[in-house]
């Protein structure tokens, strides 16, 4: 039996539900945001029961983003929050009817990884030489396929002789990878002229304070523009080192183990990237 739930309550229940299943922070305030703007929206128009909402008011919304300029990539994302949000009422026993279940996403073409060459991440490896935090940030990226946010969170007990542990983080999983000579090299000398402070947190700003995921990317983008490097971000020096071992040989069970891909498939995806290159025999895993 469907209630007459208010809509700003169903946002509030359903961003407690997302949190109490241990979803990703970056999904709880995408979905919420998403959500949050869709009850905006409905209320404008008169709305402010869940029972109200149809598939007209879903479409009006989405409508409405386009007009507004949200491209059909942005408007396909907030699809996904749309369902979501609507399969937890139906889970709820919230509504009888789900409006959003025949709702289509709009086409986008999805653009391949960016996957830097030799040249590229040699010439970015010499931009930052000077900046030991940042040279080491990079050399991790491109040593060990970390995520930006795990590497914010490493801590200076997780650094080992041959070993990086990743503490496990949100809905990824802790493992340990590999920590090779350059990216060692890189970390202690990092650790040689790291501000002195009681935070465990492996990299630090030079006041002692953790350095945020934001920081590093300002930091990065930065230093990308100082090599000459075009449309490049961060993430890319994650698909760069998955890339460049796949073609070195490397086996995908052991390059998904190490980057800690959920799913085969996910690592399977890059081989249609680098299928103009040729693939060496070589499974050892090489310093980039």
């Amino acid at each position: 039996m469907a209630s007459n739930l208010d809509l700003i309550q169903a946002h509030t229940q359903f961003v407690e539900f997302l949190t109490s299943r241990k979803r990703a922070r970056a999904t709880i305030v995408a979905y919420g945001k998403d959500i949050d703007q869709l009850v905006a929206f409905l209320r404008d128009m008169g709305k402010k029961e869940i029972v109200e909402i149809t598939r007209d008011e879903l479409t009006a919304f989405l409508t409405k983003l386009g007009k507004d300029g949200y491209t059909p990539k942005s408007v396909s994302r907030k699809i996904n929050s749309i369902k979501t949000f609507y399969r937890f009422l139906k889970t709820q026993n919230q509504i009888q009817a789900d409006p959003a279940t025949d709702i289509s996403h709009p086409k986008y073409e999805v653009k391949p990884p960016r996957i830097l060459s030799k040249v590229e991440y040699r010439a970015l490896r010499d931009a930052c030489r000077e900046d030991a935090r940042i040279s080491a940030i990079v050399e991790l990226f491109l040593q060990t396929g970390v995520r930006i946010g795990e590497l914010a969170n490493l801590q200076l007990t997780d650094v080992k002789d041959s070993e990086l542990f990743i503490a496990s983080q949100e809905s990824h999983a802790a493992r340990t990878v590999p920590l090779n000579k350059a990216a060692k090299l890189a970390i202690d000398r990092y650790l040689s002229s790291r501000p002195k402070t009681q935070n465990k947190t492996l990299f630090v700003t030079k006041t002692g304070r953790p350095l945020l995921i934001r920081n590093i990317r300002t930091a990065i983008d930065r230093y990308f523009k100082l090599a000459g490097i075009e449309n490049a971000k961060v993430n890319d020096l994650r698909h760069t080192f998955i890339a460049h071992h796949l073609m070195s040989g490397t086996p995908l069970t052991v390059i998904s183990k190490l980057v800690g891909h959920k799913r085969l498939s996910t690592t399977e995806k890059y081989l249609e990237f680098i299928k103009d290159n040729k693939v060496e025999k070589n499974v050892r895993l090489e310093e980039l």
